[in-house]
């Protein structure tokens, strides 16, 4: 049986993202998002809300993007894959972390609003348009929505 690990999470960052570079050159950039749930408490009819804080890292290009372009309280669209990093801390203790492996990446709000993908090992060198979304060339009459 086929399985699926994708994460969509749409909030806003914590802190400026923290880049830097492994040894190899590649770029990285760690972003903290938040979430919020909100609710209305059904005994006392008070709004509630829960704040989820999220680990996102970014590669290469899109670790450039993020930061060069992501600040502070921005509102993101983000996708990517849960992982799990395991790892013996100085004294000796095993530590688990879970964080988004982030594989595509939307700037809300403001003037504009891009979208950045990692480029997919299978896909071809020449990138698709974003102009229109990537369907440029369906005529609008032939779309059924």
């Amino acid at each position: 049986m086929a399985s699926v690990n994708k994460v969509i999470l749409v909030g806003h960052l914590g802190q400026d993202p923290e880049s830097r570079s492994m040894p190899d050159g590649r770029a990285i950039a760690t972003l903290s998002l938040a979430t919020i749930d909100r609710w209305k408490d059904k005994a006392t009819g008070q709004t509630k809300e829960q704040t989820e804080w999220h680990r996102i890292v970014f590669y290469d290009r899109l670790a450039e993007i993020a930061a060069e372009y992501l600040r502070k309280g921005a509102p993101v669209y983000v996708e990517g894959k849960l992982r799990t990093r395991k790892w013996t801390d100085r004294e000796g203790i095993t530590r688990y972390m879970a964080e988004i492996n982030g594989q595509a990446l939307q700037m809300l709000g403001g003037r504009t609003q891009e979208e950045h993908r990692a480029p997919s090992p299978s896909s071809s060198s020449r990138a698709p348009s974003t102009e229109h979304g990537g369907f440029e060339d369906i005529p609008n009459d032939d779309i059924p929505f």
